[in-house]
């Protein structure tokens, strides 16, 4: 048990110090799919 919430609290300071990486990278990531999306959409018709 001792080591889940160290564990616990190792990944939430980890996820704390990065989460404006995170959030840019997720960012990118979704515009890159939503642009894939809109461009197959527009392609086939």
């Amino acid at each position: 048990m001792q080591t889940m919430v160290n564990g616990y609290r190792g990944l939430s300071l980890l996820v704390g110090l990065n989460w404006d990486w995170l959030f840019s990278a997720g960012t990118i990531v979704v515009g890159l799919l939503a642009g894939a999306f809109l461009g197959s959409v527009l392609v086939t018709y």
